[in-house]
């Protein structure tokens, strides 16, 4: 498990430090400040509640705080919606197990893809890369030019097919992404928003507790509290063998699949980028049929 009595207070203090307190209407006030950022009564001031509950719910002394409360705290803390999510989902992991009926546990994540979603992936364009990513962004399924653009999927351990390990673990990921900080600041802020959504998946628990046990850059953005989901952009590849590649992203849940993210890469047409896609796509194609052709037969003599 994730998160014990404190992370609601790691959390809440993070993003009180990241403000001004000129940035919330607030005075400077006399004296010099002693930490950055806003006090815990300025928080308590602006969201409107006792300084005595406001010090509760950071140190997690509170233990069904109400939607009411941690709407006003999401404003005064000006949270984006992503975190303003993070925050509900962290301070009410009790409600949600209360709201279970009893002797029962919470659904298990599906870790296999649907054979529908997997002709989806066999029907794209060439020229159109595609994964489905799951809980701790685990890579489960892809198409021909997906399972190549960062990395040979079809070669890895299957339990390394995955976006942040691959990112923050695999020896040429700074060389495939040529703006490395940005995208691993990214995968941080998606693994801390899924946290946050199943403080008790495992797989996520296994992922998290990887990075933070070899990667010093992970522990060092984690540390930040930092959430986000990036849904959509543009990014740049380099890949080894078709060169750079400048692809835009877009990710879609499934309604049947609420745990899975189907996620396309495309480039713009007659761009160079979407030739090698294109070309991508065909050689990854032929790596496959080479690979589940059946062995010729042996000579005999």
């Amino acid at each position: 498990m994730l998160h014990g009595e404190n992370e609601i207070g790691a959390f809440l203090k993070a993003r009180r430090a990241a403000l001004d307190p000129a940035e919330v209407g607030l005075p400077e006030g006399p004296g010099r400040r002693r930490v950055r950022g806003l006090r815990r009564e300025e928080v308590a001031q602006l969201a409107a509640i006792s300084v005595a509950y406001y010090t509760r719910i950071e140190q997690g002394r509170a233990p069904a705080v109400s939607d009411a409360v941690l709407d006003a705290l999401a404003r005064a803390l000006r949270l984006t919606d992503g975190e303003a999510a993070y925050l509900r989902n962290i301070a009410g992991p009790r409600r949600r197990t209360a709201d279970r009926p009893r002797g029962t546990r919470a659904a298990a994540p599906a870790r296999t893809v649907r054979p529908e979603i997997r002709q989806l992936l066999d029907a794209m364009d060439p020229s159109v890369a595609a994964v489905v990513v799951g809980r701790g962004l685990d890579i489960l399924a892809w198409n021909g030019p997906g399972g190549r653009l960062s990395f040979d999927l079809d070669t890895l351990d299957p339990a390394r097919r995955n976006t942040a390990l691959l990112v923050f673990l695999h020896p040429a990921a700074r060389e495939r992404y040529p703006d490395w900080e940005k995208k691993a600041e990214e995968i941080v802020g998606s693994l801390r928003a899924d946290s946050g959504r199943h403080p008790d998946d495992r797989r996520i628990c296994e992922v998290v507790n990887e990075l933070l046990d070899r990667s010093p850059d992970f522990r060092r953005m984690w540390a930040a509290q930092g959430v986000s989901e990036c849904l959509r952009g543009t990014k740049r590849i380099r890949h080894p063998q078709a060169g750079e590649l400048t692809v835009t992203f877009e990710s879609f849940r499934p309604a049947a699949d609420p745990d899975h993210m189907l996620v396309t890469y495309t480039a713009p047409r007659g761009s160079e980028s979407e030739a090698r896609l294109r070309e991508l796509g065909r050689t990854a194609g032929a790596a496959r049929a080479a690979r589940s052709a059946p062995p010729a037969p042996a000579l005999t003599g």
